[in-house]
């Protein structure tokens, strides 16, 4: 990836303050981008940017390339003309410490229907000709997803699936027909996306002018019940009524002794080399207009994915096969230049997959994931350990969100015999384990050192974003108090980043 030396840290914008029981992309993420720039990073990660569908996790979309209208700021809008300050002193008193997203979800919702509608009737002629512009650049989703929203909430959110035949079908008299009955709500769609997009470009040209870059995040699947997967069956596995026939998922690992059953829908690889991987490029080229740089979820995925067959309680009974390789990567260079991408490529590997896995990733400069609390449960050939490193070519974590809060998992979920190996390997008491891990990262050969802002702020296990093969609240609820990321905190980071030598140049 050809990075320097540089650090950053992983804080999902759900997770920012501010009073609207959700973060957004107004001034708390302009002050975030200020508080990382003045502690000397030059990272922010965040995580999949999609409107949430079925337990509001990210990686569970509605869409691949849409953006969460929950992350739309309501002052931005009213600084637009959209919203009246009346509508916005009526905001009730949600909780600071967590998303509660069935209150959030109708309370921003009812706010940006209106803004919709006042859009519709009041927008200025430039702002007008600058959705007209965004609505026939991005026609290519746009138009499929507006409908698919509108034709769903018809439905009282029933997946797509259980729609009337021709629905599901596609065929082309329902849909126009449905495209003609739900002009309304299409139009509300766009609208939204409209100012997702809008929000979330002047964030990231603003972190960018203070020398941030933004690590985005891509899942290698896409949801079930998701415009992607209804708009494209021909390139998953589906039969003729839109069902799965088999769904994607992970075998036990250290994360679940029964595997990780995802229940995505599984790619025809076959149909989508036909087209040139056509479908990837496209998605690949919108969430580059939203990142500088891409962590690919599931990289092993790639190179072999397991399979289970549909109906299937847990990931158990799966098959390995091989996935789309080198050749996928090769069509998205040739079409988008080179792309600078972190792979994840963590879990339980055989030899071949490991070295296939490898391979992959050398051959197009991508580095790969070392998670610190990984590494204290083996010996000391444990390749999560800094010493193992073999080169720069990885990118360092205390912990993904994914894992425990450091401090949660030091106190939870650790064995006496990884916290009595983390102690001898660190030379400390464990008192301050969450700096600790984060010294420890920052002073590694790893290019690139990333800790999560719960690390920063030395918070326990309720300050974790999610517990994997567990759905619902608490996962993807958890939030930062106002003011905590304080100054004091701030240099502290800053000292770290000057020592450890990942100070960008001219700060």
């Amino acid at each position: 990836m050809n990075l320097a030396r540089a650090s950053g840290v992983l804080l999902h914008p759900t997770s920012l303050p501010g009073r609207f029981g959700i973060g957004d992309l107004g001034n708390e993420a302009f002050a975030f981008v200020d508080w990382l720039a003045g502690a000397g990073q030059s990272l922010w990660q965040v995580l999949p940017l999609g409107p949430t569908g079925y337990g509001d996790s990210p990686y569970q979309c509605f869409s691949a390339l849409a953006g969460n209208p929950l992350l739309i700021s309501l002052e931005r809008l009213a600084e637009d003309g959209l919203l009246t300050a009346g509508e916005l002193s009526d905001t009730p008193a949600f909780p600071a410490e967590r998303v509660d997203y069935g209150p959030v979800i109708w309370f921003k919702w009812e706010r940006l229907t209106r803004a919709a509608e006042r859009f519709r009737s009041h927008a200025n002629g430039e702002r007008q000709a600058e959705f007209e512009t965004f609505c026939a650049h991005h026609a290519g989703w746009l138009d499929d997803f507006a409908l698919f929203m509108a034709i769903k909430q018809h439905h009282g959110g029933a997946p797509w699936n259980t729609w009337s035949p021709e629905l599901i079908a596609r065929d082309p008299g329902a849909l126009a027909q449905w495209r003609e009955q739900m002009a309304g709500p299409v139009f509300l769609h766009k609208v939204v996306q409209f100012y997702f997009f809008r929000q979330w470009s002047a964030v990231k040209s603003y972190a960018n002018s203070r020398g941030i870059q933004i690590i985005g995040d891509i899942p290698i699947y896409v949801a079930m019940d998701s415009a992607d997967a209804w708009g494209n069956q021909h390139l998953f596995h589906f039969d003729s009524k839109g069902q799965p026939t088999v769904v994607a998922g992970v075998p036990p690992d250290y994360f679940s002794p029964t595997g990780q059953l995802w229940g995505n829908p599984l790619y025809r690889w076959d149909k989508m080399a036909e087209t040139g991987f056509a479908w990837w490029i496209q998605r690949f080229r919108m969430a580059y207009a939203q990142a500088d740089i891409l962590r690919v979820d599931h990289f092993r995925g790639f190179y072999d994915y397991w399979e289970v067959p549909a109906g299937e309680t847990t990931a158990i009974n799966g098959r390995w096969l091989l996935g789309p390789g080198a050749p996928l990567f090769r069509a998205v260079r040739d079409a988008l230049g080179p792309v600078r991408i972190i792979a994840e490529d963590l879990g339980m590997f055989t030899l071949e997959s490991r070295a296939g896995v490898d391979a992959l990733r050398a051959e197009f400069g991508f580095p790969g994931m070392k998670v610190l609390q990984f590494a204290f449960g083996g010996g000391l050939d444990d390749p999560f350990l800094p010493h193992n490193y073999t080169s720069p070519d990885w990118v360092a974590y205390t912990g993904t969100h994914d894992n425990d809060t450091t401090r949660g998992w030091w106190e939870a979920t650790s064995t006496e015999r990884e916290r009595d190996s983390a102690r001898r390997y660190l030379g400390c008491d464990g008192s301050d384990i969450a700096w600790d891990l984060i010294r420890l990262v920052w002073a590694s050969v790893a290019q690139t050192a990333i800790a999560p802002a719960q690390d920063l702020l030395n918070l326990g296990h309720e300050a974790r974003m999610n517990t994997p093969s567990v759905s619902g609240p608490p996962n993807w609820c958890w939030r930062m108090l106002p003011g905590a990321l304080s100054g004091d905190l701030a240099a502290r980071l800053r000292g770290l980043t000057e020592v450890y030598g990942r100070l960008p140049r001219g700060k």
